[in-house]
């Protein structure tokens, strides 16, 4: 059933986080896993022309969200990392998944996927430059401000030594102004989606966000 599930996200992004959460128990799983699985599956029986829609007329400005949650795992504590990226209006690449380091602090939760959120951001820009398509400037949105100055602050590195260096390589590219942190308030989060669980009302608006549609 997960496997199933696991490839059903390829087009709908909007189980992405449940499935994933659910994917952590398969190697020993419970009778309140199956249950919550199984919603999962009415969700979609309900939802079966749910998909998402790519305009002719998107523009071709590559932009990304990404956010983190803090120690949303219960069972060992780390956190879990949401990203998507989008041209235009049209949603192209997404993921959610755990950190695999426990996290200290949230800015460092946050600084972990911004990281991952760039590497990303680079890939996509190069196959759109083997395309002939070029572009120069990408816009990063993130909630969390301090994961934002940590990025333009070098002086600030003594105090985050318990972050992996590794993620640091994201300041040089925020230097070249190649990559463009911005900050976007909580409730305009589109990776919100890809960390939380969320109620109806916040889950069916960022849903359409996503670009998730119902063509009939």
């Amino acid at each position: 059933m997960i496997g199933s599930l696991l490839y059903l996200t390829a087009s709908r992004p909007d189980i992405m986080f449940s499935v994933c959460l659910y994917d952590r128990f398969q190697s020993c799983p419970k009778e309140t896993h199956l249950i919550a699985v199984k919603r999962i599956f009415r969700y979609l029986a309900y939802t079966p022309l749910l998909g998402l829609f790519y305009s002719k007329d998107s523009l071709f400005n590559l932009h990304a969200f990404f956010d983190a949650d803090y120690g949303g795992c219960k069972i060992d504590r780390k956190s879990t990392s949401g990203i998507c990226q989008f041209l235009g209006n049209s949603l192209v690449s997404w993921f959610s998944k755990k950190q695999n380091s426990i996290a200290l602090s949230n800015i460092e939760a946050e600084y972990v996927v911004a990281g991952i959120c760039c590497a990303q951001v680079l890939w996509l820009r190069q196959q759109l430059h083997d395309f002939g398509i070029c572009i120069d400037n990408v816009c990063i949105k993130c909630d969390n401000t301090s994961a934002i100055n940590l990025s333009k602050n070098h002086v600030q590195h003594s105090k985050t030594k318990h972050i992996e260096i590794r993620h640091h390589f994201l300041r040089d590219h925020v230097e070249k102004c190649d990559i463009l942190l911005e900050y976007i308030e909580t409730l305009n989060q589109v990776a919100y989606i890809f960390t939380k669980p969320l109620d109806n009302k916040r889950f069916i608006v960022l849903r359409r966000e996503l670009g998730m549609q119902n063509p009939f």
